[in-house]
């Protein structure tokens, strides 16, 4: 694959899947933490009503009042919404319970698909990567994360439907691309929850690996108990566990998606 130029400005990743449970949530939280942990300036916009980003990464619903709701909605500023996060060098801009009702919102709003981009606007710029996690659903909150993105990272949990869902997603990448954001890119699909002891794990990942080459992450996300506990604790697996095998994973993760962005020295 050839190596793009470093990017100059924020770099904007939608962490997308319309199904649910395929470690969406959990890869944006870690791989973000990851980014951090070698110096990158990183923010996570929680764009999922459930909120499990901003859960995951301790920010009591009490904390919420200021979300992405009123960012997209509110016409609040990005600097007002954005928190500390307990990762040095990862900010988080938290979902509340309000952003459930956003998406019959902005069905009545012009430019209803570019709120997100506008609110994000030159805000970002204090950062290197700003990783988007959407909701598990292809509404108006997830077309938002897309036109506001330059690329979309996929979560692709190793399972029979797998491929089915991939090719739904990457059909709504399509017609974003034609109608609203002509350099949306596929930054790379990763494979989730994978069980060396599953002969279908090897075989679904088999199958991705040859439909769409290069574009598969080499790096697979192992199930790991250690990954499932560290939400619960309000925190990223790497710094639940750095030793266990997926904060292993979710480590060389982040070096593939520097060196596809270009940073070949990772």
């Amino acid at each position: 694959m050839d190596m793009p130029e470093p990017q100059k400005g924020p770099r904007i990743i939608a962490v997308a899947n319309q199904k649910g449970g395929v470690g969406k949530t959990t890869t944006c939280i870690n791989l973000a933490t990851a980014l951090a942990a070698v110096k990158q300036r990183v923010l996570i916009i929680d764009l999922d009503p459930q909120g499990n980003a901003s859960t995951g990464l301790g920010v009591a619903r009490k904390n919420r009042r200021l979300d992405t709701y009123r960012m997209i909605i509110g016409g609040v500023s990005l600097s007002d919404v954005v928190q500390k996060s307990t990762v040095p060098g990862l900010d988080i801009v938290p979902a509340g319970m309000d952003l459930s009702g956003a998406e019959l919102e902005l069905v009545n709003l012009d430019n209803r698909e570019h709120q997100l981009k506008a609110a994000i606007g030159d805000g970002a710029q204090a950062y290197d990567y700003v990783l988007i996690d959407c909701p598990p659903a292809l509404g108006l909150l997830t077309l938002n994360a897309l036109v506001a993105a330059q690329a979309i990272l996929v979560p692709l949990q190793c399972e029979f439907f797998a491929l089915e869902g991939l090719s739904h997603l990457l059909k709504t990448v399509e017609r974003v691309r034609t109608v609203f954001n002509p350099d949306l890119e596929i930054q790379g699909i990763v494979l989730t929850m994978y069980d060396r002891r599953n002969k279908l794990s090897d075989q679904v990942a088999a199958d991705v690996r040859e439909y769409f080459g290069d574009k598969v992450y080499k790096t697979v996300i192992p199930r790991n108990v250690r990954v499932s506990e560290a939400p619960s604790h309000g925190r990223p697996v790497l710094m639940y566990d750095m030793k266990c095998a997926g904060s292993q994973a979710y480590l060389h993760l982040a070096g593939e998606v520097l060196r596809r962005e270009g940073h070949v020295s990772v």
